[in-house]
């Protein structure tokens, strides 16, 4: 048995009276994911625990079968994984974002989504100018880096993640606490470094938002968690454009795949994703594909897009893995689960349950005809704790039980 688990970031949402009272997943054209709606198992699930951030860190730590209450300790240390960064012992890594400060007020979250040439260069010519033995600047994907500071005093920090504040005044919204005044020191010295780059100065002669500062955010330590082979005894890949869904990748021992063309955004390569999902799943028992590009649209409050991107990881990723059933003669296991919702109406993650299937070649079907929220609110499983998805998974489809020495 080879297994797959499809996560469409941020897919589930609200109906909305001007699209007909629908969901994008209501309206998008995804037979492939009806599919396994209904002739599998279906049911809703709680990712995010009551009180904690609804972010895609927590959601997929939940996910990948850990107990966000008992293993999360920020962002920033999971991206610090991705690019190998070890942590010292009294420093504290925050995801920093390329943002976009206009008229005194946090506009655009991404930069305008600025490219990863352009935001290496930015992010070095801080670090040329304000990296020292308690800093340091490190380049990342698109508008997502990394700032590692010396002083455990910052976990107790209060950073507001920035698609959260969007349109809000920036001196507002400050980093609060202990080690806020050296935070908001950088912020405000990027502020002048960033302004006067040729990259923003080009940007703005082409009518592009300019990255023109940082934004600091999700702070933690690394965790330490049990492998996914310790908990499962299966060896898997994960499959994803983000540094944070690499990072706790390779914190929870899977093997980490770089796709050329996967950019966390509405123009990844889906086809490439899944040509790789198909190599992986010739090597390994399991693979876990993220697809950002449907929390993006709905950070954008981008209907179009959002439909679209469903449908694309439909037809060129859940598609070519449902025929690749057939060709190799191999049987697989799908979990089809966003992490979370990220509504239009909203423009920001929230904490509510979202939906998910369960397929394999001997599941009992319980009557959902599509996959959406509505539908599948009406499947066998209601409100589960997220992290005990994949255990429900992996038992029913291939009766594997999770250790009970980890």
């Amino acid at each position: 048995m080879k297994y797959v688990v499809l996560v469409p970031d941020g897919a589930a949402d609200l109906p909305l009276e001007e699209r007909g009272g629908e969901t994008p997943l209501q309206a998008a054209r995804i037979p492939n994911m009806d599919f396994l709606a209904r002739e599998g198992i279906c049911g809703t699930a709680v990712t995010v625990p009551e009180g904690m951030p609804a972010g895609s860190d927590v959601a997929n730590y939940a996910l990948m079968g850990y107990d966000p209450r008992e293993y999360y300790s920020g962002r920033g240390p999971l991206e610090a994984a991705s690019m190998g960064i070890e942590l010292g012992a009294e420093q504290v890594a925050f995801r920093c974002n390329l943002v976009t400060e206009r008229g005194g007020c946090l506009a655009d979250y991404s930069a305008g989504h600025i490219t990863t040439s352009e935001s290496r260069e930015l992010i070095l010519a801080l670090r040329e100018c304000l990296d020292d033995e308690f800093t340091s600047f490190h380049p990342g994907v698109g508008y997502r880096h990394l700032l590692v500071l010396k002083g455990l005093k910052h976990l107790e920090d209060r950073c507001f993640p920035p698609h959260d504040v969007v349109g809000k005044e920036v001196e507002s919204i400050l980093p609060q606490g202990p080690g806020a005044a050296r935070l908001n020191a950088l912020m405000r010295l990027s502020r002048r470094l960033l302004a006067k780059h040729p990259v923003n100065r080009r940007r703005v002669a082409e009518g592009l938002p300019p990255a023109n500062l940082i934004w600091p955010w999700g702070q933690g330590r690394t965790p330490t968690l049990p492998t996914f082979a310790a908990k499962y005894g299966l060896r898997g890949a994960i499959i994803t454009a983000v540094d944070l869904l690499k990072g706790l990748g390779k914190l929870a021992g899977l093997e980490v795949v770089d796709v050329p063309g996967a950019t966390g955004y509405y123009d990844t390569d889906y086809s490439a994703k899944a040509a790789y999902a198909r190599d992986c799943l010739r090597r390994l028992d399991l693979v876990y594909i993220h697809v950002e590009a449907p929390d993006e649209a709905g950070h954008e409050g981008n209907w179009e897009e959002k439909v679209k991107a469903l449908e694309r990881i439909d037809e060129l990723i859940l598609g070519p893995l449902l025929d690749e059933t057939v060709r190799s003669g191999e049987d697989y296991s799908f979990l089809l689960v966003p992490d979370h919702p990220t509504p239009i109406a909203v423009r920001t993650h929230v904490a509510g349950p979202v939906p998910f299937a369960i397929y394999f070649p001997q599941a009992k079907p319980d009557g959902c005809r599509e996959f959406s929220e509505r539908a599948a609110a009406e499947g066998a499983i209601k409100a589960c704790e997220g992290w005990k998805l994949m255990d429900i998974f992996l038992e029913r489809a291939g009766g594997i039980r999770a250790s009970s020495r980890v």
